[in-house]
Parts: structure tokens; C-alpha cells; sequence
């Protein structure tokens, strides 16, 4: 029985060899081996950031593409060839960019700083129509006004997607602000109609930074979108809040110095209004007698001198 287990586990083996044998080899091309190699070799930049490329027009993409130059360099290629590249290009910290390598993604390489890039990105963006079945990055608002369309079916288009026109000189009106479409959601055929109908152009394509690795820092990014628009926005509501705070405290500098005399000058102003000040009396000095005392001693010794006089008189007499 020995003899006979030893004889099975050795066909065994032999079965295996002969299966490993007939297997096909998997035969990678030299331009993929080169591909990779370009890859693996452009990961050294300062900054790798994949990119979503997704519903960009090739026309589009082509002319960012020619923008970018000199500044950083954007390559397509098949999600496992990026993912191959990234796991074998000796950096670890790369491989945490792998998840976010899709089939709708390319690469981009530069030497400049992650979020400049992010930068220049968000500002070679161009203005979209909004196509049916498009899922809405953002909600999408139709404000209150004139229209240039003409009464008639339109007004029932209208109103099937949520808004309330009315006609008014002879053109239909739209009588409130209202949401078109929520963030998120798809957009229907009557809703991308009615949008060119009004023309409306609710968004900006281009190519949206998804992940980078900054070289530097031996990190990764997620979530790099700069939109400087709302950047700048926001910094202004900050700086307009900081600087009344700064102003309340009387904190003085370039910025408050003028705001802070001015505040000073009104409240000055709002004081003496309400105070009215009086002429103080000088309090007379030691020895020294007020006005009024004086003239009434005056008086006291011209009724004297008067009562002497007709006193004496009556003695003449």
C-alpha cells in the first residue's frame, strides 16, 4: 500500500509538469514593457496626480494637453498598466494612488507644486451645456426674469419641469427662482431642453484632479479640487468679518487705522450732543469777595450814609 501512495503522488507531479508545460505563456508586448517603463520612470517627478478625463471632448482634452507644456505632462493608458507601473516604481508611498486609477483616468507628471497644479487645472476649465442623462455636479438654479421665448408650447414645457412662467410684453416670464435640478441627480431631456431653450450653460469641464503623491512630503492627496472662485470668495467674507472684529477691538493697524478714527470721531460727536457743559463759577480767592457780595455791602453803606444825613438834618432843625 506504501509502494502504490508513493507511485500516485509521483504521477502526480508528473501530471503537473506536463500541464504546466502545455500552458500558454502570457506574452507581454515590448511597447507595454516600454510603456511601463516610461511610467515607472515619469513617477519620479515631484508630483504624479491621477486625473479624471471622464465626458472631456477629445478636441478639449487635446488643447489643455498643448497648454500644459512645459508644465506638466499627462499620459493615457490602460488602468493595468498605471497600476503596474505605480506598484514597480520603488516608491511605496505610490501605490496609495492605485484605488483611484479607473478606466476614465489618466496620469499627470510635473516638477511644479501639487496644488499649483491643481491651479492651473481648475482655470483651463470652459463652459458645458448640460446633456441628458448627465448626472449634476451641482444643483442648478433658473432665476426669476424675462425670457426671449414666445408664448405658446414653451409654457407648458415649463412648467412640466417644475418652474412657473407666465407671459408678460409679450414674452414668457419666469415668476420665481427655482431649482431645475438637485445636486446629484440625472439630468431628464426635458430638463437639458429646456436649459438650451433659456440658455443656460450650468457647468465647466476640463480635466479634474482626483489623487496626487507630492514628492516632497512623500505623501498623498486626496480630494485636490481648487475652485478659486469660491476661494476667493470665501477669503473675502473672512477678511470683511476679521477686520470689524479687529475694528470692535480697536486693534490698529494699516487696514483698521482709518475705520477706528472715524468710530472715534462719531462717538465724540454723539457725546458732546448729549452733554451740554455750563460755565463753571471760579470760586473767589482767599480774601477777595464774590460780585454780588459787593454790591451788596454797596448798598448796605449807601443806606448808612442816607440814615447819617437825615439824621443830622433833623438835629439842624
Amino acid at each position: 500500500m506504501a509502494g502504490k501512495k508513493e507511485t500516485d503522488v509521483s504521477d502526480e507531479k508528473q501530471l503537473s509538469k506536463k500541464k504546466s508545460s502545455i500552458a500558454p505563456k502570457t506574452h507581454v508586448s515590448d511597447a507595454k514593457k516600454q510603456k511601463v517603463k516610461d511610467l515607472a520612470e515619469l513617477m519620479k517627478k515631484k508630483t504624479v496626480m491621477v486625473v479624471s478625463i471622464k465626458g472631456l471632448p477629445s478636441a478639449q482634452f487635446q488643447d489643455i494637453k498643448k497648454k500644459l507644456r512645459g508644465k506638466a505632462k499627462i499620459q493615457v493608458a490602460k488602468k493595468s498598466l498605471v497600476d503596474f507601473a505605480l506598484d514597480h516604481s520603488g516608491i511605496k508611498e505610490l501605490h496609495e494612488l492605485v484605488p483611484y486609477v479607473k478606466e476614465s483616468t489618466a496620469i499627470l507628471f510635473s516638477d511644479r507644486d501639487t496644488f499649483e497644479i491643481s491651479g492651473i487645472l481648475a482655470s483651463e476649465k470652459s463652459p458645458a451645456k448640460a446633456k441628458e442623462g448627465q448626472e449634476s455636479p451641482e444643483e442648478i438654479i433658473v432665476s426669476a426674469g424675462p425670457t426671449e421665448l414666445l408664448p405658446g408650447p414653451d409654457i407648458s414645457a415649463l412648467s412640466a419641469v417644475g418652474l412657473q412662467p407666465k407671459v408678460e410684453n409679450g414674452k414668457i416670464a419666469i415668476v420665481n427662482d427655482s431649482v431645475l435640478v438637485k445636486q446629484g441627480a440625472v439630468i431628464s431631456a426635458n430638463q437639458a431642453s429646456i436649459m438650451a431653450k433659456l440658455d443656460i450653460i450650468p457647468f465647466k469641464i476640463g480635466i479634474e484632479p482626483i489623487a496626487a503623491f507630492d514628492g516632497e512630503s512623500k505623501k498623498v492627496y486626496a480630494d485636490i479640487k481648487i475652485d478659486k472662485e469660491k476661494a476667493l470668495e470665501e477669503l473675502q467674507d473672512a477678511f470683511g468679518r476679521g477686520l470689524a472684529f479687529a475694528i470692535e477691538l480697536s486693534y490698529v493697524n494699516q487696514d483698521t487705522l482709518t475705520f477706528i478714527l472715524g468710530k472715534a470721531a462719531a462717538h465724540e460727536g454723539a457725546i458732546s450732543s448729549l452733554v451740554k457743559e455750563e460755565p463753571k463759577e471760579e470760586a473767589p480767592k482767599e480774601g477777595e469777595k464774590k460780585e454780588e457780595e459787593k454790591v451788596e455791602e454797596v448798598k448796605e453803606e449807601e443806606k448808612k450814609d442816607d440814615a447819617q444825613e437825615t439824621k443830622t438834618g433833623e438835629n439842624k432843625e
